[in-house]
């Protein structure tokens, strides 16, 4: 009887865990079927929007949408992939077909669904609301970007952060006086392209950004400073070969060349010494595009007397850069000349070769 029972019950479990196993096959194969029906409209509706975006860019106003365009236009995934195309298209043209870009983002009144990713908690959705309305000039949106900029998400606040220098270049800045996380290469290089110009009375702001104490801070006003020859902060940039940040450092000797001040390089040499080892290769390196004579002597010792064999190599190539080479073919040329010195000066004369 007992046995009976177990059988009983053991079948009854099996069956329960079949019939959970066919539920799941079931969902599955739903699920798949769905997003496969997704995938088709979405392969088909990009077809229909590159159409539409290309017929738009060559015939302009003079071709409008086909009925089955007007007709998936009401659809809310399609609005997405629109704006999305759009956005991404936006990169590739300018000057008319920028306009015209635009004008179609107007046209179907895809601005509300831009708007509407701001308000989502995903990060990837806001940031690319945030890229969508940057892209086609919605500047009624900043005052709403503006409020990512201080977002956890990097993603996002990166997004506003370009926005706000898209739409209002130096001014679009401001963050920069209470940024404390650092700004990434690439972001540095967007943010410099998107500023055009800066204002006359604008030296304030920037010298607090030079003794900020957010290194990466300091990096990206250093290349301002480079793009817009900002001569007047020569002595702010002069007080960073203090910096606790080597890279600071290096990218302040580049743009001490950069702001071609007479004094550079007999300044250069002399705290050369205290110097960690990549800013005095970094500073061989702006003397070597200097060509300015009076380091000669100093690059001759370099050569000579530093123990490292990069200060070397870089010393022979300022030596070559500033027609010394003759210099160096004696140098070469003596009995008791090491052989790695040699086999230095020849790769620097050879690289002057070449």
């Amino acid at each position: 009887m007992f046995l009976t029972t177990s059988v009983h019950f053991l079948f009854l479990v099996f069956m329960g865990m079949l019939s959970l196993v066919l539920l799941l096959i079931i969902a599955v194969l739903i699920y798949s079927f769905y997003q496969y029906r997704e995938s088709l409209h979405i392969f088909r509706w990009s077809e229909m929007i590159n159409k539409r975006i290309s017929e738009v860019i060559v015939y302009g106003e003079e071709t409008s949408a086909d009925k089955n365009f007007s007709t998936a236009s009401g659809h809310s995934l399609f609005r997405n992939l629109f704006l999305q195309k759009l956005a991404e298209s936006e990169k590739k043209f300018s000057g008319a077909a920028q306009h015209k870009l635009k004008d179609l983002f107007q046209e179907y009144g895809l601005q509300e669904e831009a708007l509407k990713k701001l308000n989502q908690k995903k990060i990837h959705i806001i940031a690319g609301g945030i890229q969508e309305l940057t892209a086609m000039n919605v500047e009624e949106a900043l005052p709403k970007i503006s409020t990512f900029l201080t977002h956890p998400s990097p993603q996002v606040y990166q997004e506003a952060q370009y926005a706000m220098v898209h739409f209002k270049g130096f001014e679009g800045l401001h963050f920069l006086n209470s940024f404390s996380t650092k700004i990434s290469e690439w972001q540095q290089l967007r943010l410099l392209i998107s500023v055009t110009s800066i204002p006359e009375n604008s030296s304030d702001n920037i010298k607090s950004w030079v003794e900020s104490s957010n290194a990466s801070v300091v990096i990206f006003t250093l290349k301002l400073l480079r793009k817009f020859q900002v001569l007047s902060l020569y002595p702010s940039v002069i007080d960073l070969l203090d910096h606790p940040s080597v890279e600071v450092r290096v990218q302040a000797v580049q743009t001490l060349l950069s702001l071609e001040n007479s004094s550079t390089i007999a300044y250069l040499m002399e705290v050369y010494p205290n110097q960690p080892l990549e800013v005095q290769k970094e500073m061989l390196k702006v003397m070597k595009k200097s060509k300015d004579l009076c380091s000669v002597d100093f690059l001759k010792d370099q050569l000579l007397k530093d123990t490292d064999s990069g200060i070397k190599v870089y010393a022979a190539e300022a030596l070559c850069a500033m027609e010394k080479q003759d210099y160096l073919i004696e140098i070469s040329k003596k009995e008791t000349s090491p052989e790695e010195l040699i086999q230095i000066i020849k790769y620097a004369l050879q690289e002057k070769v070449c």
